[in-house]
């Protein structure tokens, strides 16, 4: 049987035969490494863009610190709140609710529960939150492509069935792995709850809608990237580009989806998320349009912006008369003479042959 599946669907998108692998007793999941290493690239890249803004090296990896856990914890809200029947109600498990390794982050709450632990770290650090968000925007929706990747290993978010040539392969999922052991009870159409595919059991081909997230998300950020060096976006400018370019690619990839998920008005809830949140970042970039970029003496951080060394972050960039309170060479001159006649005794004073 298996051959005759793999001739049938040569030009298909295979899924991945296990999403876990066990190291001893130390279960690795696919969808937990996904959402790691988006977190390290999107710190990284942060950080870089933070230090071209005038940032403090380093400084984003300590505003991270607060707002990494507050994302994760806002998603894993946000999930077990729109999706509560999976974890509440008869013959459901509620310790379930915390198993974030198994997937289930709801970007939104993600983002919102994010933003006040980003909020506090800038407070803390005494940077403009604005900037901080600016220049980590592209980063959050590039790790968002990765974290795609973990719904691929994880068999889940894919549309209705599909003959296209990238079509998925959704196989039933077996428990522990083994190949023919079916569960009773268990269904091919959302064959999300096991750890492993079996080769032998395909329940079709379906949208990759995980995929054309993916992909948009990538163009999204590269959106960001070429919007933030053509117009020099500031004030929030960036991250709310960010906020309306995934939104709008959300609705759509929504609209396909058919994992089970609960409506309103007969759409799914996150289909009317998206709208509202897009229409609100629209609305931020008009109200906002004319806000310049924050100066970088204010992106460096402290009260004043001035570098341990006493410097500024544009010293070295505007020259030494640029920065406010240099002296000028006329004003040096005065200072000097101001001195000298405060020096002379008074017998100088009254002998016109003195300088």
């Amino acid at each position: 049987m298996t051959g005759g599946v793999t001739a049938g669907f040569l030009a298909t998108i295979p899924s991945p035969p296990q999403g876990v692998w066990y190291v001893g007793p130390i279960a690795v999941r696919a969808y937990a490494v996904c959402i790691i290493v988006g977190i390290v690239v999107a710190v990284w890249w942060g950080n870089r863009r933070f230090t071209a803004r005038g940032g403090r090296p380093g400084r984003v990896t300590d505003i991270a610190v607060f707002a990494v856990p507050f994302g994760i914890i806002g998603g894993r809200l946000y999930h077990v709140i729109t999706d509560h029947q999976l974890y509440f109600g008869d013959g459901r498990n509620p310790w379930n609710a915390f198993a974030v390794w198994n997937g289930g982050l709801g970007i939104w709450g993600a983002i919102a529960l994010g933003a006040v632990g980003a909020w506090i770290g800038c407070r803390y650090y005494k940077v403009p939150l604005s900037a901080f968000a600016d220049a980590v925007a592209p980063g959050i929706v590039v790790a968002q492509a990765v974290g795609r990747l973990g719904n691929w290993f994880n068999q889940e978010l894919f549309g209705s069935a599909s003959d296209l040539p990238w079509a998925l392969e959704v196989y039933l999922r077996t428990p522990d792995g083994v190949a023919g052991q079916i569960p009773a009870g268990s269904t091919c159409e959302f064959p999300t709850e096991y750890v492993k595919a079996s080769p032998e059991v395909l329940c079709g081909t379906f949208q990759p809608t995980f995929l054309y997230e993916l992909l948009w998300n990538l163009a999204v950020a590269a959106v960001v990237v070429w919007a933030d060096q053509r117009f020099r976006l500031g004030g929030g400018r960036a991250f709310a580009l960010y906020v309306a370019g995934y939104t709008l690619g959300r609705t759509w990839i929504e609209l396909l989806r058919i994992d089970p998920a609960n409506e309103f008005l007969g759409l799914r809830i996150n289909v009317f998320t998206s709208v509202i949140v897009f229409l609100g970042a629209v609305l931020f970039l008009v109200l906002r349009r004319h806000v310049p970029r924050e100066d970088p003496a204010l992106v460096w951080g402290g009260r004043d912006g001035v570098r341990p060394d006493g410097d500024r972050p544009d010293d070295h960039q505007a020259g030494p008369t640029a920065v406010a309170g240099a002296a000028t060479p006329v004003e040096t001159a005065a200072e000097t003479a101001a001195e000298t006649a405060g020096n002379r005794t008074p017998e100088e004073d009254q002998d016109p042959h003195r300088g």
